[in-house]
C-alpha cells in the first residue's frame, strides 16, 4: 500500500500545493513567503489525503 500512496502522493500533493498556490494569488497575497508556505502547507496536506485514497482503493479490492 505505501508503494500506491507513494504514487498516488506525486499527483495528489501537487495538485493540492497548485491549488494552494492558486488561492493566495486569488486571494492577493504576492509575497514569496505567502505562496511558498501556502505550496507547502497543500503538500503536507497531500500525505494523509493520499494514504487515505490508498486506503479507499486497495479496501475495495479485497
Amino acid at each position: 500500500m505505501l508503494r500506491l500512496a507513494s504514487v498516488l502522493y506525486s499527483l495528489i500533493g501537487s495538485s493540492l500545493a497548485g491549488v494552494g498556490v492558486i488561492a493566495v494569488l486569488v486571494a492577493g497575497l504576492v509575497s514569496t513567503q505567502a505562496i511558498l508556505a501556502s505550496a507547502a502547507i497543500g503538500a503536507l496536506a497531500g500525505v494523509p489525503v493520499a494514504w487515505l485514497v490508498a486506503k479507499q482503493l486497495y479496501s475495495r479490492g479485497a
